[in-house]
């Protein structure tokens, strides 16, 4: 993605994780593990579940309205709504059409974006366009699941990784130079198998059986996934950093999906970018899918890490398989 006459930035952002904390010694009551076990394999030490009553467009209802208010634009003011998501609350209508109608955004066209857990730089991309286009002036994109209602909670292997949540940012027209300077998507259909849900869809519907197989949860292929994230990451970093002119000398903060700490130093150290220049809080929040990188985002932000004229790089990678890296030239929020 070249720079062109219009630069695109984000000009609010909000969050939201719901109460319920679960902890690594809540899991070891439930399951075959322990703290140390979940703790030096992943890094997480608690993740936010959200409640029986809660759905993805719920989460992702607040999260937006937090980041109108923090950017200071009416819903009326929004013109498309992306909702990246692995958990949509139904197969239709869109959870995005579910968020239009709660935050009352009615000149909003809207739709859901799958691309896993990298629907965050995707959902980035694709509202950045219909902006530099002209189509549309302000796109709200948001990245949220509620992946505690699709594992499998006798399955130690998956239980322990994910949690609930969502992040919001409001993107518009900025000052020249700053915003999105470029990107880098990718997908590879042939890794499709290594993490899917593979009933429910017009494949396998669901029927007694897909539910008594377990179809309906979440499945990865752990040792595989972690292979492909480690070099996907690295790769579709460099080369959004070299579509915006930049090198990874260049960069202040490395904001990735927070999935595994282990796969995000090995990422960092493949990119030689210090640990100190990493932002990690999956600690608190486990892997929530397209909802990381806000939400790694706005605690940087909140602990006065980024600074005006900060290089960042956010970069995913998920199921499909897709990753992709979005160079950002931060400009501080009014």
């Amino acid at each position: 993605m070249n720079q062109s006459e219009k630069f695109i930035g984000i000009l609010g952002i909000g969050t939201y994780v719901p109460e319920k904390i679960m902890t690594n010694l809540d899991f070891e009551k439930i399951v075959d593990t322990s703290d140390e076990w979940i703790t030096t394999r992943t890094g997480i030490k608690e993740r936010r579940i959200a409640s029986a009553e809660e759905a993805t467009s719920d989460l992702a209802t607040k999260a937006a309205l937090k980041a109108l208010e923090n950017a200071k634009t009416s819903p009326d003011e929004i013109d498309l709504i992306i909702v990246n998501t692995a958990t949509p609350d139904m197969l239709f209508p869109s959870s995005a059409c579910l968020v239009q109608e709660n935050i009352k955004a009615k000149n909003a066209a809207a739709f859901d974006l799958s691309a896993g857990c990298t629907g965050f730089v995707y959902g980035l991309v694709t509202g950045v366009q219909f902006i530099k286009t002209g189509l549309y002036k302000k796109v709200l994109v948001i990245g949220a699941d509620a992946l505690s209602k699709i594992v499998d909670f006798t399955d130690r292997n998956t239980c322990v990784l994910f949690g609930d949540g969502a992040g919001a940012v409001v993107l518009g027209e900025t000052e020249q130079g700053y915003g999105i300077l470029g990107a880098d998507l990718n997908s590879d259909g042939s890794g499709g198998e290594y993490l899917k849900i593979a009933g429910g869809g017009s494949r396998n519907p669901a029927t007694i059986e897909t539910l008594n197989n377990k179809l309906h949860y979440l499945y990865m292929n752990g040792p595989e996934v972690f292979k492909f994230a480690v070099k996907a990451m690295g790769d579709t970093s460099l080369r959004a950093l070299k579509k915006s002119n930049l090198t990874v000398n260049d960069v202040s903060w490395f904001i990735p999906h927070q999935a595994n700490t282990r796969i995000i130093s090995a990422a960092a150290k493949r990119l030689k970018i210090p640990m100190e220049q990493v932002v990690i809080n999956l600690d608190k929040y486990g892997n929530t899918s397209a909802a990381t990188i806000p939400l790694a985002l706005e605690e940087a932000l909140n602990d006065g890490k980024i600074k005006n004229d900060d290089i960042l790089v956010f970069v995913g990678f998920g199921a499909g398989l897709t990753w992709g890296a979005c160079v950002v030239k931060w400009r501080s929020l009014c």
